[in-house]
């Protein structure tokens, strides 16, 4: 599969929720001070900064488009992408390389990144690389919109992280040496959250990749074949507002209760529609951003102790519910 990558430049950053104003970058690691003691080593530099607590960095970001190309006559296909990373003040300060885990999100039907502007800030400001895909068919600024389209937007997915992989693991350039390739998760609304269900448990689609998958209002789409969780899936999360016309919460129970091998969690959120837990700041998006960080940061990042802060985050009177195992609000 042949691909092309173009770098659109940068759009900026900001943390979440102050446009034109900087979160705190991370503390860079120093050496020891000189004493009238024989000389000693400098400390050892960390492996990597700090990940999962939100407002612990700013955020750059870029656009690149990657251009696909599937052979066989079919017509290439362009994944533009805009990529939010972490901004730490010397690379150098860290004694490794994938500094930071990646999240790849896919908008729901006739959406696009900037929609979700405020929850993807959050989750880059916490210490990851978050890459949104805009998918060529099915995004905000198609006229005429092809929603049969979404059976390609799974590979579209593989691809955009195999391309994001090789510009970490080059020497030079704005990702050179950011992503770790063994934390990777997904996460998508709508259409999008369809789109990673596929990515991460359906037998068609399934990429190993996969660390993690938080589906947002989301469902198993019919045109996806094969088995679903026939082999162990990653750890998922659904959230599902009750009050969502559009996907009703009956389509995230099913998947949620589909699978009974892995870790799964429901996040239920009492009255909530389709957009505004994703889109925006308002109630009940800072709880969602929250909980679903909570979630990466143990299956993704390794925290297991952020399972309790989880817990904690999702039950709020009135705002959200939080259920594991198969179990309902």
């Amino acid at each position: 599969m042949a691909a092309t990558v173009a770098v659109l430049g940068v759009i900026g950053g900001c943390a979440p929720g102050q446009a034109g104003q900087s979160g705190p970058p991370a503390a860079p690691l120093t050496s020891r001070p000189e004493t009238s003691a024989p000389a000693t080593p400098a400390s050892t530099p960390a492996a990597r900064p700090p990940v999962g607590k939100l407002g612990e960095y700013r955020a750059a970001q870029r656009a690149y488009a990657f251009t696909e190309d599937r052979g066989a006559g079919a017509a290439p296909r362009i994944l533009n992408v805009s990529v939010r990373t972490p901004v730490v003040a010397v690379k150098a300060d860290y004694g490794g390389t994938g500094l930071f885990p990646l999240i790849v999100f896919a908008p729901g039907y006739r959406q696009c990144a900037g929609s979700y502007s405020a929850l993807l800030q959050q989750w880059a400001s916490a210490g990851y690389v978050v890459a949104a895909v805009q998918f060529p068919l099915t995004n905000c600024h198609i006229a005429d919109p092809d929603e049969s389209d979404l059976t390609n937007q799974p590979e579209d997915v593989a691809f955009v992280i195999s391309r994001l992989l090789r510009l970490s693991e080059q020497a030079a350039g704005p990702l050179a040496g950011l992503v770790d390739a063994s934390q990777i998760a997904v996460a998508g609304h709508s259409d999008g959250g369809d789109t990673m269900a596929a990515l991460a448990a359906a037998a068609c689609c399934r990429d190993g990749a996969v660390r993690a998958a938080i589906i947002l209002a989301g469902a198993q789409w019919p045109a996806f074949t094969g088995h679903w969780f026939a082999e162990s899936p990653p750890p998922m999360m659904f959230v599902q507002g009750t009050a969502d016309t559009w996907n009703p919460p009956a389509a995230s129970v099913q998947l949620y209760q589909a699978d009974t091998t892995g870790p799964r969690y429901y996040l239920d959120l009492p009255g909530a529609d389709h957009f505004s837990p994703y889109e925006g700041s308002a109630t009940p998006e800072p709880v969602v951003a929250t909980v679903t960080l909570d979630f990466r940061n143990a299956y993704v990042a390794g925290e297991k102790s952020s399972l309790a802060a989880m817990w904690q985050a999702g039950q709020v009177r009135g705002v959200s519910v939080l259920v594991s195992g198969g179990r309902m609000p």
